[in-house]
């Protein structure tokens, strides 16, 4: 990914929350020259491994399994609010008209080793974590125990646990930090005044940014 140093994030717990406020993962993996790609939903875990770990699971019938049973690293990328910018929001516009469109998003990607678990009792451990994660919020949070046994235990058939120890993560924070502080307003002011909950949320990115920038 290409990183100008003023896009660049490398804060730990920065990369760690987004990873968990938006933890729908696309996985590339590479064999044989032949590059695939799925969309898996992983659990952060700041475990033993360098950067921490990353847990989930897929079909047994998933070919990523085969993927996976290769050894190399995976790549896995996780993806924050993103918008477009109008160039309309630019002081410089009005002045010289010499402004484009850009696109601002942030992005984590974290490289990783995979060790498989087609093992009931990890999966019977591992679950409850990551429907924990998502369901906590809700007025009344599923648990596995409200399904029949039998039924969960034919589920765990039809799937394969994953975890990655992570061992690189880069961030990209593309935020119009390179634009001057009156135009950093103008953006934001544009992304709050529209009707798409992307770019609502971007902006409320850039606020922080501003807010930890010194």
């Amino acid at each position: 990914m290409y990183i100008p140093r003023h896009f660049e994030e490398t804060r730990p717990h920065v990369l760690q929350s987004l990873i968990r406020q938006y933890p729908l993962a696309t996985i590339v993996t590479q064999v044989e020259g032949e590059l695939n790609a799925n969309h898996i939903p992983l659990l952060f875990s700041p475990g033993p491994a360098p950067h921490g770990e990353l847990q989930g699971h897929v079909a047994r019938a998933n070919p990523i399994l085969n993927d996976l049973a290769h050894p190399h690293d995976v790549l896995m990328i996780f993806q924050g609010p993103n918008a477009y910018i109008s160039p309309s929001w630019y002081e410089e516009k009005a002045l010289t008209g010499k402004v484009v469109p850009t696109w601002n998003y942030l992005a984590v990607h974290a490289y990783g080793t995979v060790s498989i678990h087609d093992d009931p009792d990890w999966l019977r451990e591992h679950l409850p974590r990551l429907t924990g994660e998502h369901e906590g919020a809700m007025a009344a949070p599923w648990q596995l125990e409200d399904a029949p046994d039998e039924y969960i235990t034919r589920m765990l058939r039809g799937i394969v646990g994953i975890e990655f120890s992570i061992n690189r993560v880069i961030g990209k924070w593309k935020l119009s930090q390179n634009k001057s502080e009156s135009d950093q307003q103008a953006i934001v002011a544009g992304l709050d005044g529209g009707e798409h909950a992307e770019g609502n949320a971007l902006a409320r990115s850039m606020k922080d940014m501003r807010k930890t920038t010194p």
